[in-house]
């Protein structure tokens, strides 16, 4: 990773022309995109889809290589932002939700908000079976501008440009995967410790049916643990789950994860 602390604002392959149509379509997401190329060559071949270029006997030129960069820079700010932001989060479930946040239907889905499709060159092939919004052709355009940001700006302004979008994907991540590993963490703590059987049992259900409170408790080898409440059997089963590993110490309050 250290490598990319070293950046170029000279960029090595084979330009292509761009006419002032172009400039202006590209001009105008610099704009969305909230960051001015100093050379606009790298946008364009960030926007570059292989079926564009392809017969023409190019080895570069479309944005496949800046797609590799892009990936790693992608994945440097999202691990970066988690270590810092999350303090009790541990290796483990950084990892799994680095990879919910920076996965093709996220970034697809950023992609998509910055209207990168509309920018997009490729073959009328492509054009014409929908390239355009295809969630592996938008996705991977992402990751090629973040690498041209990269190249052309340096680390900053990528990192000003991926949190401008990814916080939103990390932070839903952090909820969703946090609340779904308690069960996994706690079946987890319990065969590493040879503590037994697990189990959850239902202890009361209350409230109207369209809005039932479920009461459940984590249940090791016989013995009664921690207790969670929610709408749902499966929400009540995570929370007890949840407070039982707090009374095992295998997760600090206020930790979306474990120790482990």
């Amino acid at each position: 990773m250290q490598a990319l602390g070293l950046y170029c604002t000279e960029y090595p392959e084979k330009e292509m022309r761009i006419n002032a149509n172009r400039l202006e379509e590209l001009d105008k997401l610099q704009k969305t995109l909230d960051y001015r190329f100093k050379n606009t060559e790298l946008l364009n071949t960030a926007l570059t889809h292989t079926s564009f270029v392809k017969g023409e006997n190019r080895s570069s030129g479309h944005n496949e290589r800046l797609e590799f960069l892009g990936d790693a820079v992608l994945e440097l700010i999202v691990s970066e932002y988690l270590f810092t932001n999350n303090p009790n989060m541990n290796e483990g479930l950084m990892t799994r939700i680095r990879s919910r946040a920076v996965y093709e239907n996220a970034l697809f889905h950023a992609a998509r908000g910055l209207s990168l499709g509309q920018y997009l060159l490729l073959s009328h092939g492509e054009d014409h079976t929908g390239g355009r919004d295809k969630p592996s052709i938008l996705s991977d355009a992402l990751e090629a501008v973040i690498g041209a940001i990269y190249i052309d700006g340096g680390l900053e302004p990528a990192k000003r440009f991926i949190l401008s979008f990814a916080v939103e994907f990390i932070n839903e991540a952090v909820k969703t995967i946090s609340v779904k590993d308690f069960k996994t963490l706690l079946q987890e703590y319990v065969q590493q410790n040879h503590s037994g059987s697990l189990e959850y049992d239902v202890i009361s259900v209350c409230g109207p049916d369209h809005k039932r409170i479920f009461t459940m408790e984590a249940v090791i080898n016989g013995q009664a643990y921690g207790k969670g409440q929610g709408n749902s059997k499966q929400e009540a089963g995570q929370n007890a789950a949840h407070a039982t590993l707090m009374m095992l110490g295998a997760i600090k309050p206020g930790s979306p994860g474990g120790k482990q």
